[in-house]
């Protein structure tokens, strides 16, 4: 007679997948860090193209679509954690679904001002976002904070009109002339910057563009190491981290990852063989129940 030993549930638990969610593709940047930092771990992305953009919606509007991806996410996948890997997202929804699931895991997204200062050797630093991102509270608190403790810098905010929306669709022209547009506006108002934050998720997928048409020498810093790292920390910190690959360099397990969507599945797959080293499924939602991978 044979016998089946069950695995201990802790480790069952830290077994199930992270489940990261943006409005588009401006998240592969975050869950690219997040692959390299944790090659043990699997992962669910959703792209909620099909209600993109965020920053053209209402308040109650985002938080609802973040709310129904969550507990879609919960669920449906059974994830034990979940990265907000969009800023208007974070700024709008993180404290409801923090809320609502206390017992969840949630790390939201914020420019990355405090890296950008540290190694800011004039102390002048651009911020790239969208006006959504820089006129809210939460983006107003967060330079506040750091105006106090970087006394002598000076932080420059650029909006970023139409740049997530031109890498979202994929529109290159478009894309190439917004990055020498806002890098050029950056370097004028602040003639001393050394460094550019890059303040929406979407951006380092054109930092290619933005490297073109910036002064040599510029530093970009964005939030996806930041994140990676937050991640792994609290996963650790609540026992949830999967068995990591041995050995050294890390070797990348990529024990699996899932693309779900609410907008065109066909341009999700496509950027995100792209910009990502492993695909191994993409499913869509609203496709029915027998969908494979609905989250939504």
């Amino acid at each position: 007679m044979s016998t089946t030993v069950a695995q201990p549930v802790a480790l069952q638990a830290s077994t199930r997948p992270i489940g990261v969610f943006d409005s588009g593709i401006g998240g592969l940047s975050i869950l690219h860090a997040l692959q390299q930092a944790l090659p043990g771990e699997a992962f669910v992305y959703f792209s909620d193209a099909g209600h993109a953009p965020y920053g053209e919606r209402p308040d109650a509007f985002i938080a609802q679509r973040c709310l129904h991806i969550t507990e879609a996410l919960i669920r449906q996948q059974g994830i034990k954690a979940l990265v907000v890997a969009c800023n208007t997202a974070t700024t709008v929804a993180i404290h409801w679904l923090r809320q609502r699931h206390p017992d969840l895991p949630i790390i939201g997204v914020e420019p990355a001002l405090k890296p950008a200062l540290e190694r800011s050797a004039s102390a002048q630093v651009a911020v790239l976002a969208t006006d959504r991102t820089l006129s809210s509270a939460k983006y107003q608190a967060l330079a506040a904070r750091m105006a106090q403790a970087y006394p002598h810098a000076r932080i420059v905010a650029v909006p970023c009109s139409g740049l997530a929306g031109a890498i979202e669709s994929g529109d290159v022209a478009l894309v190439d002339t917004l990055c020498a547009r806002y890098t050029a506006q950056a370097c004028q108002t602040a003639p001393g910057v050394d460094t550019l934050v890059l303040g929406c998720t979407h951006y380092p997928l054109a930092l290619e563009a933005l490297r073109r048409h910036a002064p040599t020498g510029l530093a970009f810093i964005d939030s996806a190491p930041a994140v990676a790292r937050q991640t792994r920390m609290r996963l650790d910190a609540v026992g949830l981290l999967a068995p990591q690959p041995k050995g050294w360099p890390p070797q990348p397990a990529r024990p699996g990852l899932q693309l779900l969507g609410s907008g065109d599945v066909h341009a999700l797959q496509a950027q995100a063989k792209r910009h990502l080293a492993h695909l191994t499924h993409v499913g869509r939602i609203g496709e029915g129940a027998q969908a494979k991978g609905q989250a939504a």
